[in-house]
C-alpha cells in the first residue's frame, strides 16, 4: 500500500505546525522521518493516524483521496502506530493485549482466547517476532513488550506502520534484533516510518530519508550517501558538533556518597539492593541500564523524592539520606528528573511560571509575602532564549509546548544558577541534535566548574561520550564498572552487563 500526502497543512491559533507538506510513504520500504523538536513531526503523523484533521491538503491511499474522522478510520484503512510509551495492560497475556477491542468470539459471544492465541501465533511466526502468548506483561523485558506493541498493530491489518522513536528504552543487542523485525516487515510489502533522533540508526535502517523543519519538507537524504553531519545540517539549519567538548579530567573530593542504599518500590519490592558509589566534583558519573532496573527508584531517592528503606547518601560529607527536595536545593543539588510532565513541570502554568517552580520563594523572586513577577518574567525570558525554549511568550502554557521544548524548559531552570551536584535523568530524551549538543555543552561546562554530575540515561551513546566513569545497573545492583578515562569504552560489554550477562 502506498500513502501521499498532498500540501498538508495544520494550523493551531497562529502557529502553523505544517505548511503544504508532500510525503510519499510506499509499501517494501522503510522511510526515515527526521526533524528537530517543533518541526511538525507528531502534527504530521496525528493527521496521518486520524487524531487531526488537516486544515488544507489531501491524504491519499494508493492515488484515492481518504478522509478520517478519527483513529478508527485510519485503522480500518490499514495505518497503524507504534507509540514510543507502550499502551499495554501489565497484567494481562500477550494474546490479552492483542486482542483487547477486537476480541474473537464463539457461542453466545464467549472470548475465543485459542483463536486468540493462534492469531498471533501466526503473526509472530510470519516476521520472526518470537512472543509466547501466554506470557504475562509485566513480567516481559522492554524488547519484547516492543513486539507485543507490533503484533497488536499487524492483527489490525495495518499495511502502514508509524514506529515513534521505537529503539529509545533498547539495549543495542535489542536493536539489532528490533532491525530484523523491520526488515521483514519491509521484506514482506509493509511501508514502515522510522521516526527518530538517532541518525546513525536512521542511516542503517531507512531506504530513504526526509527532513522536516519549521513545518515543511525541506530535503531528502540518501542512507548510501547521507552524512549524520549532513542530515543534522539540515534538520536545525546549521552544523552540529556531534563530539563531547571535554576538559582534562581532574576529579576533587566526593561531593556525593552513596553507602549501601536500598530503595523499595510501591509495591514494597526492594528495587535498588545495596548500591554504593561515589561521585566527584569535576567528575561525570553515567549508570547505564535498560529502563526499570532501580535507576528511577535511586534518583528518586537521591533528590529525596522517595524515603529509602536502609543505607546512606551523603552530600559534601553531610548526611542527607532524609533531606527533602527543598533542602537540596538550597544545597546546590540540581535534578532533571526523567518524567517532566509528572516531576519536572506543571502544564496549566506559563513558562515563566515554570521557570521558577523550585525557586520563587528565593531573594531574587520574592518580594517579602509576594512574588516579584517582573523580576520573574526577566528571568524566564533570558533563560528560555539561552536555552532554545521555542515559545512564542514565556506566558504560554507549558502544555502547549512541545515535548522537547518541554524538557529545555526543565534544563533551563536546572542549569541557569549555581549548583554543586547535577543529577540528570534521561536529560536528553526526545530532544533533537542540536538541542543534545547544547544540553551536553552545559553539563560538561557544570563538569568543569567543579560539580559532580551523575547521569542516568538509557542512550548508550550518550552514556559513554559524557561519561567519566560508567556504572552499570541490573535487577537494582551495580554489576559492573567502566572507566572511561582509561580507553575501557568497550560498548558490546557494556551491552552485555545491562542486559544480566558477564562484562
Amino acid at each position: 500500500m502506498d500513502v501521499e500526502l498532498r500540501g498538508l497543512t495544520k494550523r493551531f491559533g497562529k502557529v502553523v505546525a505544517n505548511n503544504g507538506v508532500n510525503l510519499k510513504i510506499r509499501g517494501g520500504e522503510v522511510l526515515g522521518l527526521l526533524g528537530e523538536n517543533g518541526a511538525g513531526k507528531s502534527t504530521m503523523m496525528n493527521m496521518l493516524s486520524g487524531l487531526y484533521s488537516p486544515d488544507e491538503g489531501e491524504i491519499l491511499i494508493d492515488g484515492k483521496p481518504v478522509v478520517f474522522e478519527g483513529p478508527g478510520d485510519a485503522i480500518a484503512a490499514g495505518i497503524g502506530m507504534v507509540h514510543q510509551h507502550f499502551m499495554l495492560v501489565p497484567v494481562f497475556t500477550v494474546a490479552e493485549n492483542v486482542v483487547l477491542g477486537v476480541e474473537p468470539t464463539k457461542a453466545l459471544d464467549y472470548l475465543d482466547l485459542n483463536a486468540a492465541r493462534r492469531q498471533v501465533r501466526e503473526i509472530e511466526e510470519t516476521y520472526g517476532l518470537e512472543v509466547d502468548p501466554d506470557d504475562l506483561i509485566e513480567n516481559l523485558p522492554v524488547g519484547i513488550q516492543q513486539r507485543v506493541e507490533i503484533i497488536k498493530v499487524l492483527f489490525r491489518s495495518a499495511d502502514v506502520l508509524i514506529l515513534d522513536e521505537p529503539t529509545a528504552v533498547l539495549t543495542p543487542q535489542e536493536v539489532e534484533d528490533f532491525f530484523k523485525i523491520v526488515r521483514a516487515l519491509r521484506d514482506a510489502g509493509k511501508a514502515l516510518v522510522f521516526i527518530t533522533h538517532k541518525l546513525g540508526e536512521i542511516l542503517e535502517i531507512a531506504d530513504r530519508i526526509s527532513v522536516l523543519r519549521a513545518g515543511q519538507i525541506v530535503g531528502e537524504g540518501d542512507p548510501k550517501t547521507s552524512s549524520p553531519a549532513e542530515l543534522a545540517e539540515m534538520m536545525v539549519g546549521r552544523p552540529v558538533n556531534f563530539a563531547v567538548q571535554k576538559t582534562a579530567f581532574a576529579p576533587g573530593a566526593p561531593v556525593l556518597s552513596v553507602q549501601n542504599l536500598s530503595v523499595l518500590n510501591e509495591a514494597d519490592e526492594r528495587v535498588v539492593d545495596r548500591v554504593s558509589f561515589d561521585v566527584q566534583s569535576g567528575e561525570v558519573v553515567g549508570i547505564a541500564g535498560v529502563q526499570g532496573n532501580g535507576q528511577s527508584e535511586l534518583i528518586e531517592a537521591l533528590t529525596g523524592l522517595r524515603t529509602s528503606a536502609s543505607g546512606t547518601v551523603a552530600f559534601e560529607g553531610r548526611d542527607v539520606t532524609r533531606a527533602s527536595p527543598r533542602d537540596l536545593h538550597a544545597m546546590g543539588v540540581a535534578h532533571i528528573p526523567e518524567d517532566r510532565l509528572r516531576s519536572g513541570i506543571i502544564t496549566s502554568f506559563t513558562v515563566a511560571e515554570n521557570m521558577v517552580l523550585d525557586s520563587y520563594y528565593d531573594d531574587r523572586f520574592s518580594n517579602g509575602p509576594q512574588v516579584d513577577w517582573p523580576a520573574v518574567n526577566q528571568w524566564a525570558a533570558k533563560y528560555a532564549h539561552e536555552f532554545d525554549v521555542r515559545t512564542p511568550s514565556i506566558f504560554q502554557l507549558a502544555g502547549n509546548l512541545s515535548g522537547g521544548n518541554q524538557q529545555k524548559l526543565v534544563v533551563a531552570r536546572e542549569l541557569s544558577r549555581d549548583t554543586k551536584l547535577v543529577i540528570a535523568s534521561q536529560p536528553t530524551r526526545g530532544l533533537d541534535v542540536g538541542s543534545i549538543e547544547y544540553i551536553h555543552s552545559r553539563l560538561m561546562a557544570a563538569r568543569a566548574e567543579g560539580d559532580g554530575v551523575l547521569i542516568v540515561s538509557s542512550e548508550l551513546d550518550e552514556i559513554m561520550g559524557l561519561s567519566d566513569r560508567i556504572l552499570v545497573m541490573f535487577k537494582g545492583r551495580i554489576v559492573a564498572e567502566f572507566d572511561a578515562t582509561s580507553g575501557v569504552r568497550d560498548r558490546a560489554r557494556v551491552g552485555l552487563a545491562m542486559a544480566g550477562e558477564a562484562a
